[in-house]
């Protein structure tokens, strides 16, 4: 079927969707390790409560992906699962800042993630299904815009909140402040109302007749779905088993990040990592102030990703773009200024527009498009497991080996971005190398 050529203001709005999702996902990223510690975790088994996220990636994503692959609804292929996940999603964002205890936060956690994960994959194949190849990697660079944008406004609503006179003092009942619950409540209208507007402006285009007889016709259930996912690993393209190298060390790096950048802060300016103390909730704001630049840098990053990309090739650009986020992480900890602090997140806002944008540029290019929603959902697989990986090791690792200092996690961090910068440049795919179709909207 020949898919009808879209103008870049409808792949614009058919990727609007994706900032509602990622809203969701910086809100997690900025506010889940203040929150569980207001709720009394301890830092070094904070990993662990990050847990929800990775599992549920690797249980759902794979499934969720398989069966959309599959699905012959009135509403399409993908628009199902983008509003399930969406309704779920937006559910636990209005109750996660009234949890009053730990457990009930860290169950709310993988119900959101299993709600955003629901979500993810279709989206992604949703872009591969929608848009001829030349068109995709405008389509995926500009998803990985949008992640820039809506974290970036994530990051900041506390602080704007704040700066517009909502309370920052502690709950008396759970220490969760109003300015977080707030945050929250935009992020659940966020998710419902961004994923409507794009199924509205720009619907799934119609199976051809011959095309839902033959996804009819296949077997279906969970065995048959089972089935499928395991087919599709033993027939995995040679690039994208490439891939898993350098995916292991970004996505292991960027979740050791997220996880003990408010604590590295504090620690680099305060030598404290108290949450009771006045001093945490300052460096609780500041990275949340530098998660917003590093976001604001990834959605410029990305648009200006597009033409380099067609230039030089999406594997040499990623190399770059990791490079650059691995020398950002190590500088962080040897700062002593909350000013200069600023400064490395240009590196890590260059590294998470790649993350988001690049690799699926190489990937989309190497698996088939009947199969773009298993093999989305695969792919998922290279960045959850490195982030499973991360949440059993880092408690066994932090107090022996890195001194129970959340500055020399980042230096873990830092080192890791810079092997994956070298794995990448072993990864080769006809779009990786500049040779595929050109990218434009």
């Amino acid at each position: 079927m020949i898919k009808p050529r879209l103008p870049l203001l409808r792949i614009v709005e058919m990727n609007i969707g994706f900032f509602g999702l990622q809203f969701s996902f910086g809100l997690q990223q900025a506010n889940m390790t203040p929150i569980y510690r207001f709720l009394g975790a301890d830092e070094a088994t904070m990993p662990l409560l990050w847990l929800a996220g990775p599992m549920t990636g690797l249980i759902v994503q794979p499934l969720i992906g398989s069966i959309s692959d599959r699905t012959t609804s009135k509403l399409g292929r993908r628009t199902p699962y983008f509003l399930i996940g969406a309704v779920i999603c937006s559910l636990c964002l209005l109750a996660m800042p009234y949890s009053p205890a730990l457990w009930i936060a860290a169950s709310l956690l993988w119900l959101l993630d299993a709600g955003n994960n629901v979500t993810m994959e279709p989206y992604r194949a949703y872009v591969a299904d929608r848009l001829e190849p030349d068109q995709q990697p405008a389509g995926f660079l500009t998803q990985s815009a949008f992640t820039g944008l809506a974290q970036c406004a994530s990051y900041a609503a506390p602080s704007l909140l704040a700066a517009f006179g909502v309370s920052t003092a502690l709950d008396v009942g759970n220490g969760i402040p109003d300015i977080v619950k707030i945050a929250f409540l935009i992020g659940a209208v966020l998710s419902i109302a961004s994923i409507a507007w794009s199924i509205w402006r720009v619907p799934e285009l119609p199976l051809e007749p011959e095309e839902a007889a033959a996804l009819r016709a296949r077997p279906s259930g969970v065995r048959a779905t089972l089935a499928d996912i395991a087919l599709a690993l033993r027939e995995m393209p040679p690039a994208m088993r490439r891939l898993a190298l350098a995916m292991l060390c970004q996505w292991y790096a960027m979740f050791v990040y997220w996880q003990y950048i408010s604590l590295a802060v504090s620690q680099a300016l305060y030598g404290t990592t108290d949450a009771a103390s006045s001093t945490y909730l300052d460096a609780t704001l500041l990275s949340q102030k530098m998660g917003v630049l590093y976001n604001a840098i990834a959605f410029v990053g990305a648009l200006a990703l597009i033409p380099i990309v067609r230039r030089i090739g999406a594997r040499w650009a990623h190399a770059v773009c990791l490079t650059a986020s691995g020398l950002a992480m190590l500088a962080i900890g040897q700062i002593g200024s909350a000013e200069l602090m600023y400064l490395p997140m240009i590196g890590i806002g260059i590294g998470w527009a790649g993350m988001m944008g690049n690799t699926y540029v190489m990937l989309a290019s190497a698996i088939p498009p009947e199969r773009n929603g298993v093999y989305m959902g695969i792919f998922n697989m290279f960045i959850v497991i490195p982030m499973l990986i991360e949440t059993l090791t880092m408690p066994l690792i932090y107090r022996p080996l890195l001194g129970g200092d959340p500055r020399h996690a980042l230096v873990l961090a830092g080192v890791l971005m810079l092997v994956g910068a070298l794995a990448t440049l072993r990864v080769r795919t006809l779009a990786s190398d500049g040779q595929g179709a050109a990218l434009t909207a």
